[in-house]
């Protein structure tokens, strides 16, 4: 990680921490960087989702690429992945998608992805880093007619919309489906796709205000889903998250079907066609211990990698693997995406469901959930607070505790300032004993910000 990006882009408070300012100087670098650096006209193309700042920022964006000579190309409201897919079959030079994620409405975010639809690789944004700080004088603008201009390019999300229906193999005729758009990046794509599909579609979280994203649904909030699906007797339900490249599932019970759980079912499904490579389903250390145990008594096996779906896809990439993903839902199916995408993820449930004649509680049921604690812990300095000798002590001693009937994981947020505790145990007791013993040591050690 960087001084400005984490692990997920340059992302803070709107205004504060990400300015119009600073989009400006990325849009100036990148138009500079793909364009008059390499002796060529740059094309860029910018999605962004539903936050009122995200104006702010498109525009800043578009100022600084066509003030380097780069040529701007808007899908306006629309999904990570879209801009990813995009991207990658279009020939832009890069594309950038503005958006905080999960976070809320105040947050906001800049996401950089490469010519191959991939997160940019950490040697650029080094270069960019370099120029937000005023160590890179090489950047120049451009004059006359070498200034670019900016177009509209809605038929670029209508198309990735057209991609999805066309690579799903079934119909949902008969089906009764919950969405849950977070008042975010999906709202303007999700029902339109699951009824083209023939769905009878039940949405929340799609009247989007500026101000309403993630706000008590998505992904984040599950339970607004769960109601829904109860209370209507659908037969499944998914929620994504503000720029829906995350994606978690309800089953006609109302009961969360997690990352892990996701990866299970599309694993055995993809395993019994024969399209699962060597088998192996990619993870990070998040994933419950049940996911593992599962995997293994269905013949398959797990690569672990560190926390975010960017690691995840360079696992994926680096050996040909063709399923991965996280706990909080961002699913990677190699052979149609090169990023988390949550559409894409809803759509290849609704196959295997519909090709199994089971229900969605049946095809998740063979995999049991360890109980699992994460608490978010404010700090001061995560940098120095994962460094302090009391909490790796604190940890060592939970970890001794808890012997093979348990893990603890703590880790910094690559975007905000938290430090991540998490037990998994044989007992929820278990769980909340050794998490809470972890953050009072936190706390004596005058680590943690209330």
């Amino acid at each position: 990680m960087g001084k400005y990006f984490g692990t997920d882009g340059f992302r803070g408070e709107a205004g504060v921490v990400l300015t119009a300012e600073h989009a400006f100087k990325i849009g100036r670098f990148l138009g500079w960087y793909y364009g008059k650096a390499q002796d060529k006209k740059c094309k860029v193309v910018i999605g962004k989702d539903t936050r009122r700042s995200s104006y702010m920022f498109e525009y800043s964006l578009v100022a600084g690429l066509t003030s380097a000579g780069a040529d701007a190309y808007l899908m306006h409201v629309t999904t990570t992945p879209s801009v990813s897919y995009i991207t990658l079959t279009d020939g832009f030079d890069c594309g950038i998608m503005i958006s905080a994620s999960h976070n809320p409405y105040y947050d906001n975010g800049i996401k950089v992805i490469n010519g191959e639809g991939e997160k940019l690789e950490d040697s650029v944004i080094t270069l960019i880093e370099e120029y937000l700080d005023g160590r890179n004088d090489r950047v120049s603008v451009a004059t006359g007619d070498a200034i670019g201009r900016a177009y509209d390019y809605t038929s670029g999300r209508d198309r990735y919309v057209k991609h999805l229906i066309e690579i799903t193999g079934c119909s949902f005729k008969g089906v009764k489906v919950g969405l849950d758009c977070a008042n975010g990046a999906s709202f303007a794509v999700a029902r339109g796709i699951f009824e083209t599909l023939g769905a009878t579609t039940y949405v929340i979280g799609d009247e989007p205000t500026g101000f309403n994203i993630n706000l008590n649904c998505g992904s984040t909030h599950i339970e607004a889903l769960q109601k829904l699906v109860v209370d209507n007797g659908l037969n499944v339900g998914f929620a994504y998250d503000g720029d829906a490249d995350r994606c978690l599932c309800v089953d006609e019970k109302g009961e969360l079907v997690d990352g892990d759980a996701i990866l299970y079912i599309l694993g055995s499904a993809f395993k019994a066609k024969k399209t699962l490579k060597d088998d192996v389903v990619v993870s990070t250390v998040m994933s419950n211990m049940g996911l593992y145990k599962a995997l293994e008594a269905a013949g398959m096996s797990s690569v672990k990698t560190a926390v975010g779906d960017k690691y995840v896809y360079e696992e994926m990439k680096a050996h040909g693997y063709s399923l991965g993903g996280e706990q909080s839902g961002h699913i990677i199916v190699s052979e149609f995406a090169r990023t988390g995408d949550g559409m894409l993820t809803s759509l290849k449930l609704m196959e295997v469901l519909l090709a199994s004649g089971k229900k969605m509680s049946e095809l998740r049921a063979p995999m049991r959930v360890y109980p699992q604690l994460l608490v978010n812990v404010k700090v001061f300095d995560k940098e120095a607070a994962m460094q302090d000798a009391r909490l790796l002590e604190a940890v060592s001693d939970a970890e001794k505790a808890l012997g093979d009937e348990g893990r603890v994981l703590v880790r910094q947020s690559g975007t905000e300032p938290l430090v991540r505790v998490m037990v998994e145990a044989s007992t929820k007791e278990d769980c909340d004993k050794y998490v809470y013993q972890i953050i009072d040591k936190m706390k004596e050690a005058g680590l943690v910000r209330e």
